[in-house]
């Protein structure tokens, strides 16, 4: 006989901090830990219901008066780029994809210092050091590559580390869990070339999904994502098309919210690996 459990994983919630999204507003999170040899079912369970991963930990906005935070992902056999972003494309030609292990290196660091220094230097991770840095890149225990993209060297000796991103490899599509890039091609517009490179990678994997993160309305931080076709965002409760952007409000109300246990129990879990019982 034969029987099946769900995986059953503790789920806790953070202390409010300051949103790095939305000036004068407090963030608060509802996380679980990613352990085991469940780690990748619980990942592709919760990815699809508005959770992202950070190192062995899943975790998804819930603010006690905000609903503001959208997790946001691309239907991949939809999208179809802009004019600009075909620009972006040429403009990054030169540009060439390695797909490696998520293994972190000196040269990685160096350029995710440069990108902070440039871009976030008064953000959360401005103080990461290298150790840190490593953390954040390895310690996962699901399916992640990181997907590197290097351009001729001025002296044309070797390629230059030009744009870095660390992605889950997730049942139904492509997670992108944190990219960086050169901070001196700004006109280039790199972290738009990530994305439309990651949906041609999902395309050609068959997967139907690239996942971007959360996408927050009245955040000029998160406002590009806003920009990509056949977007959809996951909202009261389910996955549908974005529409008008300006269609979404992140205005806050006190009954926005439902209690976290409310939340917690509507949360879909998969099931574990079928178990024979001892006779």
């Amino acid at each position: 006989m034969r029987h099946t459990l769900p995986i059953a994983p503790q789920f806790y919630v953070t202390a409010p901090q300051p949103c790095p999204y939305l000036e004068g507003r407090s963030e608060r999170k509802l996380f679980t830990a990613l352990q085991g040899d469940s780690a990748e079912k619980l990942n592709d369970a919760l990815s699809k219901q508005g959770f992202r991963r950070s190192q062995n930990v899943l975790y998804r906005p819930s603010c006690a008066e905000c609903t503001g935070c959208l997790s946001a992902r691309i239907r991949v056999a939809d999208f179809s780029p802009s004019r600009s972003q075909r620009r972006t494309l040429k403009r990054n030609a030169d540009l060439r994809r390695e797909a490696t292990s998520p293994w972190a290196t000196e040269d990685q660091y160096a350029l995710f210092r440069r990108y902070l220094d440039s871009r976030h230097a008064d953000g959360g991770m401005a103080d990461m050091d290298i150790f840190e840095f490593a953390a954040m890149i390895e310690e996962t225990p699901v399916k992640s590559r990181v997907v590197e993209y290097t351009a001729p060297a001025d002296d044309g000796d070797r390629r230059k580390l030009t744009a870095v991103c660390l992605t889950d490899v997730l049942d139904d599509g492509l997670s992108m869990v944190y990219s960086f890039y050169d901070p001196e091609r700004i006109n280039d517009s790199l972290g738009t070339y990530i994305i439309l490179d990651h949906v041609e990678i999902a395309r050609r994997a068959g997967l139907p999904y690239v996942y971007l993160g959360y996408w927050v309305p009245g955040s000029r931080k998160m406002g590009y994502k806003a920009g990509f076709g056949a977007l959809e965002i996951y909202k009261s409760g389910r996955w549908q098309d974005i529409g008008d952007p300006g269609h979404h409000s992140s205005e806050t109300h006190p009954l926005s919210v439902d209690p976290i246990a409310e939340q917690v129990a509507r949360i879909a879990l998969p099931e574990a690996r079928p178990t024979t019982p001892r006779r």
